[in-house]
């Protein structure tokens, strides 16, 4: 399966995938301004520092990463041209592109790759801690050459190297001495990417223009793009239909509104290119809460939720149901073959809870639990409201409580303050990198976001995950994933709902904004529009 990762890849290759692709489209079209509907306003411009969505979504524009994805999760080249990867896994030495200049002028050169992997992508990112926790040494032969060594192998490292998760900064800039976390550069970037930073109006706008020294010519074909920051829902979706917007991304307008604006004549929908992130919606449940720390209650819950009317009624069919932890998206790891305790059953649900000890009392209530509700989105709400009715009909009183992001974050990951939590974690491409954190008991760490919040401690789960984190032989590997899956499913520590549909909404003279697993991350140096 990782075949892949073991041959050279290198510019011829990638030139003739790019000419095999050209002869099936139309010639691109240079020139012309992107408008794009964004909201929320992302607190910063660079995602080596911050992996909120919408940081991703601006700074990959900006910033090429080292390699890019296909919708196999493939990497392909872009500010490396090669790689070799030692059969031992402990030895990644990378080729990169020459005459690549950041937008100052200033030569793109190995030192900036040594310089954000040591300083930033292992210490600062929330998931790259993981990823190059293994690397011992980053040495630099010459400014076009990366060496890596590694104390074990880590096969999630290939899967990594986007500019999203992994984003190349210009060492020149930031290795000044300031606090990196307030440094100028975050909200100022300079990058090697088709795109150049030139003016962010807070609340209103970020502009880009078109990088004329772009290392790969002719593109980009865009003149500009602009983001602008259109905090209601109903106005993002006049925008699109107006063409004051022609593009938006990550369902950003009310789920209801999606059909309708995709049937209109001018516009057009694409839910591909979320492949990257596999974004997961699902029911945190904290283990520590006398009622929720006994499994049959856990496995209740689950089997009285309804997932088939969830997707089809609150979040308008986008949506794919879950088995356990891994999505079906992701073919490599992915087993069916676990306990089944996601079926709608609630006749098993009431059984289950009968088992545990909580009879049915006064008014047909066994016992009451808490439910946070952040309204990042219009499926929320109504989410929280199924979720309530479903588990009271098995007996169990829910208490919806609304709150925002940020008292949400403070609320359940810094006081504990919660029993369950409806939430949206990126499963990523590869389960050490995004599904890990949310069982592995050494990520049980108070006050950190989106870890392992349910406090769910297993020595078996951690064997299994922790293998997998160093394992080189696929299929071995593979099996620890498997094992993971089946454990996951009987011990349900959390409620995995289902696989997020996210779509983007573009006008349909908008062309190659999606041709890959990373969709709307990647670097629109492709994106034209037709005429």
């Amino acid at each position: 399966m990782h075949t892949h990762l073991t041959r050279r890849a290198t510019i011829a290759g990638l030139a003739l995938s790019t000419f095999a692709s050209s002869m099936a489209r139309a010639e691109p079209v240079k020139g012309g301004v992107l408008n794009v509907a964004l909201f929320p306003e992302p607190p910063m411009a660079v995602s080596a520092f911050n992996s909120s969505t919408y940081v991703g979504l601006i700074s990959t524009k900006i910033f090429d990463g080292l390699v890019t994805y296909t919708y196999e999760m493939k990497p392909e080249p872009l500010l490396a041209t090669s790689w070799e990867i030692a059969p031992d896994g402990l030895t990644y030495t990378f080729k990169l592109r020459p005459n690549v200049k950041w937008h100052d002028g200033k030569p793109f050169t190995s030192a900036d790759v040594k310089y954000s992997l040591e300083k930033v992508w292992s210490k600062m990112h929330p998931r790259g801690r993981t990823t190059y926790q293994n690397v011992t040494s980053v040495e630099t032969p010459d400014d076009l050459t990366i060496v890596l060594k590694l104390s074990k192998p880590t096969p999630i490292l290939m899967k990594s190297l986007s500019s999203y998760e992994s984003q190349v900064i210009p060492k020149h800039i930031f290795d000044d001495g300031t606090d990196l976390a307030k440094h100028p550069g975050m909200n100022a970037p300079i990058g090697t990417g088709p795109f150049v930073f030139k003016e962010w109006k807070k609340g209103e706008y970020i502009l880009m223009e078109r990088n004329p020294n772009y290392w790969d010519q002719p593109k980009p074909y865009l003149d500009k793009i602009v983001w602008k920051i259109i905090p209601d829902a109903a106005a993002r979706a006049a925008a699109l239909e107006t063409g004051e917007a022609d593009f938006t991304a990550f369902s950003a307008v009310s789920i209801s509104d999606i059909k309708r604006l995709a049937s209109l004549p001018k516009l057009a929908a694409e839910t591909r290119g979320y492949e990257y992130l596999a974004p997961l919606f699902l029911l945190e449940l904290n283990n520590r809460n006398e009622y929720l720390s006994k499994v049959e209650v856990r496995q209740a819950i689950s089997h009285a939720i309804d997932r088939k009317f969830l997707i089809d009624n609150v979040w308008e069919g986008y949506g794919t149901a879950l088995t356990g932890p891994i999505p079906p998206t992701n073919v490599e790891y992915y087993t069916k073959d676990v306990p089944d305790t996601v079926s709608y059953d609630p006749k098993k649900a009431a059984e289950l809870l009968d088992k545990a000890g909580y009879k049915v009392g006064a008014g047909g209530k066994r016992f009451k639990l808490r439910l946070e509700v952040v309204a990042v989105s219009d499926t929320m709400a109504p989410s929280g409201e199924y979720i309530k009715q479903a588990l009271g009909k098995v007996g169990i009183d829910v208490e919806l409580r609304n709150i925002d992001l940020g008292g949400f974050i403070k609320r359940v990951y810094s006081d504990y303050d919660f029993d369950m939590t409806m939430n949206v974690i990126y499963a990523m491409p590869d389960p050490t990198i995004g599904v890990q954190r949310l069982y592995w008991s050494k990520n049980i760490k108070q006050g950190v976001p989106f870890a392992n919040v349910s406090g769910y401690s297993n020595p078996d789960m951690d064997k299994a995950l922790e293998g997998a984190q160093t394992e080189n032989d696929p299929a071995k590997r593979k099996a620890m994933f498997v094992e993971m899956q089946k454990i996951a499913a009987r011990d349900v520590p959390l409620t995995d709902l289902f696989y997020i549909k996210y779509v983007t909404l573009h006008n349909k003279r908008v062309m190659d904004h999606t041709t890959g697993a990373e969709g709307t991350y990647a670097n629109f140096a492709k994106v034209y529009l037709a005429k």
